[in-house]
């Protein structure tokens, strides 16, 4: 009996083993695990002229800096500004005095005074020697002697009276005026100091707020009045602005341009920020955001193979300046078909 059981279950074996032998012949030409039916929009990749951008340093400034300096030497009695006040052009913000311009303007004066004295004894000496010139008592010659010492006490009095206002005139240049209507900067030197002529009192912003960019060299040749810029502002995100100036000089090898960036805060003048310019143009592969997964930190996209089919492939991508695009790096080259899939 035992072997009769035996003999069934080889039988049976044989039977069965063609079978499962069939069964995964005729799965081999079926589509590769992974794959479904593309069903879906396509689109055929190919390279695309786009925006070359390049991340730049950039700093919030103006379009002057004003500085306000000392025009004698003296001591800076009054500053009756500080750091951040708003100025109008022409205000009076401060005052230098010089006390040996008191006592010059003093002594000029003294000597205008016995200058008049002096002019008024001339002009009576005149007039005496007219009437007795008049009466033929004295000469020709007499008469214009006094002349000329009328003249000259005049002119003694010109003179000192001249000295007297160029002494007042410098000490009137004491006054600490605002060139620029603007926000103070700086206001470093306290009052009661001391100053001499040229030394910085405070630094005023003038002119319309702007991004100042410090570019590369390289990118002197790439970048234009004209060229777009996107800076990420702090509360308000990316603002797009374009280039108004570059400067045609090189420090440090640098380059420097300004550009007109709406929404820009002039508290903070001299805040860093960041920001990318365009240079220019380059090839790229872009795609519509839609056409591309993320999942779990990787991004995918359906590529359509050559039997029709479209299997998941795993993609590099960055940001595109083109609204609602990626831009494809690696994992998919031009000639490529994507189909937008809703399987995820």
């Amino acid at each position: 009996m035992g072997h009769l059981c035996s003999l069934w279950s080889i039988r049976l074996a044989a039977v069965l083993l063609p079978l499962a032998l069939a069964s995964c012949g005729s799965g081999s030409d079926s589509a590769p695990s992974g794959a479904i039916e593309a069903n879906g929009p396509r689109l055929a990749l190919k390279q695309v002229k786009t925006a070359d951008w390049k991340d730049v340093s950039a700093e919030i400034s103006t379009v002057d800096q004003a500085q306000v300096l000392a025009r004698i030497p003296g001591i800076l009695v009054s500053l009756s500004v500080k750091e951040g006040d708003l100025v109008a052009r022409g205000q009076v913000i401060g005052r230098i005095v010089d006390s040996q311009l008191a006592y010059q303007a003093g002594a000029h004066g003294a000597q205008a005074a016995a200058a008049q004295a002096q002019a008024v004894q001339a002009k009576a000496e005149l007039q005496r020697v007219q009437f007795l010139y008049d009466n033929g008592v004295y000469a020709k010659a007499r008469l214009d002697q006094a002349k000329g010492a009328a003249d000259a006490a005049e002119a003694q009095v010109a003179a000192a009276r001249a000295q007297q206002s160029a002494v007042n005139a410098v000490a009137g240049q004491g006054a600490v005026i605002a060139p620029a209507s603007g926000r103070v900067l700086t206001a470093d030197i306290p009052a009661g100091a001391p100053v001499a002529p040229g030394m910085a009192i405070t630094t005023i912003t003038a002119g319309e707020t702007i991004l100042r960019l410090e570019l590369p060299e390289s990118l002197a040749g790439s970048v234009h009045p004209g060229s777009r810029v996107i800076a990420v502002l702090p509360g308000t995100g990316e603002v797009g602005g374009t280039v108004t100036k570059l400067y045609p000089s090189v420090m440090g090898g640098q380059v420097r341009a300004d550009a007109a960036v709406p929404g820009l805060d002039n508290a903070l003048i001299g805040r860093r920020v960041s920001a990318k310019v365009e240079a220019g143009q380059r090839e790229a592969l872009l795609v519509p955001r839609d056409y591309v997964t993320t999942a779990y930190g990787i991004d995918t996209v359906w590529v359509v193979g050559k039997d029709g089919s479209a299997a998941r492939v795993p993609v590099q991508s960055a940001p595109s300046a083109e609204q609602d695009k990626l831009e494809i790096l690696s994992g998919v080259s031009a000639g490529d078909v994507l189909v937008k899939q809703s399987r995820k």
